[in-house]
């Protein structure tokens, strides 16, 4: 079958990425504002113009809509009382598990996967990388909560209660947004985009998220860059084990940074 000339190519995928676009920045007053209206409103006209351009990609948009308007019903802050913690991690497994769940037994689809086992050994490179993220947070982290404030926006975990609710909290929050933004969002976009445009439109939805979590102020700097780095970490290592273990390890330096910012007597080893 004869390939489409690249003009026709490029003028399908742009207006297919006006929906696409519509949703992804859906994510800017839906979580970052916090204005529901406009959010949903966005949100909507995305998945509905989607119905006229293509109709798969209308089936996908809805799946990651879902979740985003599951999230988008709770608070997400760092309020760390047991019924606040169970009802934002109601919300956000259910974010995962319904797109996955229509996506598989609906929509007859295998496509949204979280690879664990791959059978490959990490090269020499991937466990330098694990060590340059590290090295990154320790040099990054303390010097932005602590000069910006934003370390007020997680709670004092000098109570040892609170102590291991906030390492709970964070590991929790960092394995989820790899599950729905990597997993789901960003694979169900790469089935419409070239990978570099999925991996922007995704980038935006995960960093709109971690605003509303906390990270403000210059945040987004920070934010954005790492989720493109996630996103284009998953296409190269197919593995949500090593995405995750990314993630984990920065979050390890968050929480430790956390820590230390509330109380600067513990934990005296950070620069900024």
């Amino acid at each position: 079958m004869p390939s489409l000339p690249a003009e026709a190519t490029w003028t399908a995928l742009s207006w297919k990425l006006l929906p696409a676009a519509l949703l992804s920045l859906s994510a800017v007053p839906l979580f970052a504002l916090q204005e529901g209206i406009p959010g949903y409103g966005l949100l909507a006209a995305g998945v509905i113009i989607a119905a006229f351009i293509d109709r798969l990609l209308m089936r996908h948009l809805a799946l990651i809509a879902a979740g985003m308007v599951i999230i988008s019903l709770v608070p997400l802050n760092a309020d760390l009382s047991l019924g606040h913690m169970a009802l934002m991690g109601g919300a956000l497994a259910l974010a995962v598990l319904v797109p996955w769940l229509v996506s598989r037994f609906a929509y007859r689809e295998d496509i949204i996967r979280f690879p664990v086992k791959t059978g490959r050994r990490w090269p020499l490179a991937a466990k330098l990388y694990l060590l340059g993220v590290v090295a990154l947070g320790y040099l990054i982290l303390p010097a932005y909560l602590i000069n910006t404030g934003v370390y007020r926006n997680w709670p004092d975990a000098s109570d040892p209660t609170i102590f291991w609710r906030l390492f709970v909290g964070v590991n929790g929050v960092g394995i989820w947004d790899e599950l729905f933004f990597i997993c789901t969002t960003f694979t169900l976009l790469r089935r419409h985009f070239p990978d570099w445009l999925a991996n922007l439109l995704q980038a935006v939805i995960f960093s709109s998220f971690l605003w509303e979590i906390g990270y403000q102020s210059w945040g987004p700097l920070l934010t954005f860059p790492f989720a493109l780095l996630q996103g284009y970490t998953f296409k190269l290592t197919k593995s949500l084990s090593y995405v995750v273990s990314v993630h984990l390890l920065f979050d390890l330096v968050l929480f430790l940074a956390l820590v230390h910012s509330h109380n600067r007597d513990w934990l005296p080893v950070f620069l900024y």
